[in-house]
C-alpha cells in the first residue's frame, strides 16, 4: 500500500479528546522505532534486545492511528525513536502525513533526532513541511561524545545540524544535565547554540529503564544548572510556550530562549496535553506511568476507524493527573521499567 494514496475524507464532527482534567489532548509522540545507531549511556543498555520486526507498527499503521487523532484535534504531532531515521522507508510516512499540513488541521510536524542522518535527510525533511527539529546533543567535545554515546561521531552531527539550518530547518539543542560529565560545560554550550542561531533546553535525567550505569551518581538538579547560569548571564522569564514541557528564559547577553524541562525537581503535569505512541501501538498515557492502552491490536482487528476512535477515548479517560517520576537511592530502581527508546522521550 502507498502510503500517499490514504485519502480517505476525514470527518469533521468527530469530538475534540478531553482528559478527566479537562485537558484537551492536542500533541501526540510516536515513536516510529526502538533502534537507533547510538548507545546513549543514560538511555540504553550497550548490549540492547530490539524488537522484532513483526512486533513493529508497518508505516501504514502508524499514518492511520495518527490521522485518527488528527481528526480528534491533535495539532501537534512530533516523531520520535530510538532514532527515528534509521526506520526503513521512514520517510514516506513523513511525507504521508503532511498532507494534514496541507489541509490545516495539523500545525505543526516535527522530529526528535540525534543529527546522525540529517545530512541526508535534512532537505527531504525541510519539502516535507517540517520547519523545527529537535536534536539531543549533550557534549561538544568529541571524545567525551563518543563515550556517552558508545559510537556516535560529533562531527557528523554538527554537519547534519548544518545541512537542517541550510534547508531552513530551526534547531532546538536538547542537552541532559549529567552530574559529573556535562555540568560545568553547558554553559558553553548554550553559548554555542545561541551563537548558531539555535534554541536550547536543558533536561534532567529521567528513571526509566535498566541501563549500565547507576542514575542516582548521574543526576543533576536544574535548580542548581540555572543557578551557575544565572552568575554568567542575566536569565529574564519568558511566557514563550511550544506546547511542550519546557520553561523558558531569555538570556539578555546572547538574546537567545533557554528552556529547563524538570520532571524531577519541579513537575510540568498541570498542562499536559500530550500522550505518546510506541512504535509496537502502545499507547502511554502519562510518560511517567506503566498504565496503557493496546492500539496495534485494535488497528489490526479492524477495518475501519470506530474501534480505534473508542479505544482512544477509553485510554484518554484514564489519563492521569500527574507522574510518579523519583530518582530512588534506596533501590536504585528506575521509576518506569521501559527504556526512553521505546516510549520515545
Amino acid at each position: 500500500m502507498n502510503l500517499l494514496d490514504r485519502s480517505a475524507p476525514i470527518s469533521t464532527h468527530a469530538a475534540p479528546i478531553i482528559d478527566p482534567f479537562g485537558r484537551a489532548i492536542s500533541y501526540l509522540r510516536i515513536s516510529v522505532t526502538d533502534r537507533c545507531d547510538f548507545r546513549c549511556t543514560y538511555c540504553m543498555s550497550e548490549t540492547m534486545q530490539f524488537l522484532p520486526k513483526r512486533d513493529l507498527l508497518t508505516l501504514e499503521e502508524l499514518d492511520r492511528i495518527a490521522s485518527a487523532f488528527i481528526e480528534r484535534g491533535v495539532r501537534r504531532l512530533r516523531l520520535t525513536g530510538g532514532e527515528p531515521l534509521v526506520r526503513r522507508d521512514l520517510m514516506q510516512l513523513v511525507r504521508s502525513l503532511s498532507r494534514h499540513l496541507a489541509t490545516g488541521r495539523l500545525g505543526e510536524l516535527t522530529m526528535t533526532t540525534n543529527g546522525s542522518q540529517l545530512v541526508r535527510y535534512a532537505s527531504e525533511l525541510a519539502d516535507c513541511g517540517v520547519k523545527r527539529l529537535n536534536v539531543s546533543l549533550d557534549t561538544l567535545d568529541p571524545e567525551k561524545f563518543r563515550a556517552i554515546t558508545r559510537r556516535g561521531d560529533l562531527a557528523r552531527v554538527l554537519e547534519g545540524i548544518e545541512a537542517a539550518r541550510r534547508a531552513g530547518i530551526l534547531i532546538k539543542i536538547n542537552a541532559v544535565a549529567l552530574k559529573g560529565f556535562n555540568e560545568f560545560e553547558l554553559a558553553d554550550m548554550v553559548a554555542w547554540a545561541h551563537g548558531e542561531g539555535h534554541e536550547m533546553t536543558v533536561i534532567e535525567t529521567m528513571p526509566m529503564g535498566e541501563i549500565d550505569e547507576d542514575r542516582t551518581d548521574r543526576y543533576l538538579p536544574l535548580d542548581l544548572v540555572r543557578a551557575r547560569l544565572a552568575e554568567r548571564w542575566t536569565l529574564r522569564e519568558s511566557a514563550h510556550r511550544t506546547g511542550g514541557p519546557a520553561r523558558y528564559v531569555t538570556i539578555a547577553e546572547t538574546g537567545g530562549r533557554l528552556g529547563f524541562i524538570t520532571p524531577m525537581t519541579h513537575n510540568f503535569c498541570e498542562s499536559c496535553n500530550r500522550v505518546r505512541l510506541t512504535c509496537t501501538g502502545t499507547l502511554y498515557m502519562c510518560l511517567g506511568q506503566e498504565d496503557a492502552a493496546d492500539l496495534r491490536a485494535v488497528v489490526r482487528g479492524s477495518e475501519g476507524d470506530e474501534a480505534l476512535h473508542r479505544a482512544i477515548d477509553s485510554a484518554i479517560a484514564r489519563k492521569p493527573k500527574g507522574h510518579d517520576f523519583v530518582i530512588d537511592r534506596a533501590t536504585r530502581r528506575p521509576s518506569v521499567s521501559r527504556h526512553m527508546s521505546v516510549t520515545g522521550g
